[in-house]
């Protein structure tokens, strides 16, 4: 008898738990994504936004920007030289990657490699005991800064240049002993400059970037051609007003011109994910001359925008100079471009806004309505539309007073693919602007100060599915001037 009642009770709780899984609601899923999509590297890169260049070298001693290599290594004395105060700047200005050139084309090495004596062994500097890449690592470990390297396929100093199975497997050397030396590097940094004493050398790119892979697995490794990041095709630090993170690497090739419009928008059409990054010094040269003063805060911040701004990664060249400090001049300019970009963009006068949505995946209840554009998270959640729905779009109302704001931000989901092809913005039903790509950020500077009450995205167009949208934002800029006056007059758009 007690058998049958414990297979009794066995039933009905079995049968009880069918029940309340035939009632529950399932979880909608998200989109698939659309390929290619961005490496776990790529995207903490991405995310970074704002990183430092370190140009530094013999250079900075003799008032020049390319070296002869035929300097003297004596010349090299930078008896105040202090890494911890780069680190320092660096952290203020809150960035988190900083890449020095550990040769430049002159050849010079700043670290005491067994290939060569000319580098810092051959200098009076600390007696020839230094070790500025060794200094560098050290002082961004303790301040949790990664570090970046570049290293000059250009040697104009050492005889195996032009003679190209010696010169490949010496570059190859040196590269070895950088990336087993010093830990850890984020990002390695190629470019394709060549001698006119040996214009047609070949570097064999394939092999030295296998071994960065070989011995780096995780590294994101710069060029024209990538393989993870590319050159936006300028120094000024433009990106395109379109500008994707796809492309076909098969077109690109390392040192060719011919190919400068195309990484500079990329490619909706690419087989590739390889965002741009924009390089561009804060003065108007890339070391240090005590004749020159950094770019103006205006400049930098229209720099921001047309970087940053453009789904790319700012990559700003802060030299040393002869002592072996961030000028402080420098440093003040960095501090107030931080502070301005702090001031402009950690307020979002969107937050507490009503939002609604054309439509949403998976009903009313799903993970993935409006409001999500609004959290904290800009890459994991996101707003997604129906798939059979012909309009796409998200509109902000003001809960009280009316909107004041001259700067709009969009971001994608671009863990899920980069989409967006087309869109507009409306405010108080009134265009105010438009544009195309958007990816992991898009910001629109405004003609002008805008007063509304609501504000709509209309995303017209978008690769290979429905746009997901990861975050919103309505801002002000004090900063911008674009007719000359200060926005604080509060002309209307």
């Amino acid at each position: 008898m007690a058998k049958f009642w414990y297979f009794l009770c066995m039933i009905l709780l079995i049968e009880s738990f069918k029940l309340v899984d035939s009632n529950r609601e399932l979880v909608i899923t998200p989109p698939l994504p659309i390929l290619p999509l961005p490496k776990s590297s790529q995207l903490k890169w991405q995310e970074r936004e704002l990183i430092m260049f370190l140009h530094f070298g013999v250079n900075t001693f003799t008032d020049s920007e390319w070296g002869t290599g035929h300097e003297s290594p004596a010349i090299f004395n930078p008896t105040g030289l202090n890494a911890s105060q780069w680190v320092e700047v660096a952290v203020e200005a809150g960035i988190s990657l900083m890449i020095l050139t550990a040769k430049h084309h002159d050849g010079f090495c700043l670290w005491p490699s067994k290939y060569t004596d000319h580098s810092v062994v051959s200098s009076p500097w600390r007696n020839g005991h230094g070790d500025v890449v060794g200094d560098l690592v050290t002082a961004a470990k303790a301040r949790g800064v990664d570090v970046g390297l570049y290293l000059s396929p250009w040697d104009r100093h050492d005889r195996r240049y032009g003679k190209e199975k010696q010169y490949n497997e010496y570059y190859l050397a040196q590269l070895q002993e950088l990336l087993r030396k010093y830990g850890n590097v984020r990002e390695i940094w190629f470019d394709g400059a060549k001698g006119s004493n040996a214009p047609n050398m070949t570097y064999d790119f394939g092999d030295w970037f296998a071994m960065v892979k070989e011995l780096q697995s995780s590294i994101n490794i710069f060029s024209d051609a990538g393989p993870d990041v590319r050159w936006v095709g300028n120094e000024k630090g433009f990106a395109g007003s379109t500008c994707w993170s796809t492309i076909n690497q098969t077109s690109l090739s390392i040192g060719n011109a011919s190919i400068v419009d195309y990484i500079n928008t990329g490619d909706p059409k690419g087989t590739d994910w390889l965002p741009a990054e924009c390089d561009v010094s804060i003065r108007p040269g890339w070391f240090w001359h005590k004749s020159q003063k950094p770019k103006k805060l205006s400049k930098l911040l229209e720099i921001y925008y047309n970087s940053v701004g453009r789904n790319c990664v700012l990559l700003i060249n802060v030299p040393p100079n002869t002592t072996g400090l961030i000028s402080e001049t420098d440093v003040q300019r960095l501090r107030e471009f931080r502070n301005a970009i702090d001031t402009i963009f950690s307020t979002n006068l969107a937050e507490n806004s009503a939002i609604k949505a054309s439509s949403r995946r998976g009903g009313k209840d799903s993970d993935f309505g409006p409001e999500k554009v609004l959290d904290s998270d800009h890459l994991w959640t996101f707003w997604a539309p129906r798939e059979e729905d012909d309009e796409h779009w998200l509109e902000i109302k003001a809960a009280n007073e009316g909107l004041r704001f001259n700067v709009v931000r969009i971001q994608e989901a671009i863990g899920l693919g980069q989409r967006i092809k087309r869109h507009e913005i409306y405010a108080d039903g009134k265009l105010v602007g438009k544009g195309t790509t958007v990816g992991h950020k898009r910001l629109h500077r405004l003609g002008g100060v805008v007063h509304a009450s609501s504000v709509k995205v209309r995303i017209l167009e978008s690769r290979g599915g429905v746009p997901l949208v990861s975050s919103f934002g309505l801002h002000f800029d004090p900063f911008w001037h674009p007719h000359g006056h200060p926005l604080s007059n509060g002309s209307r758009f």
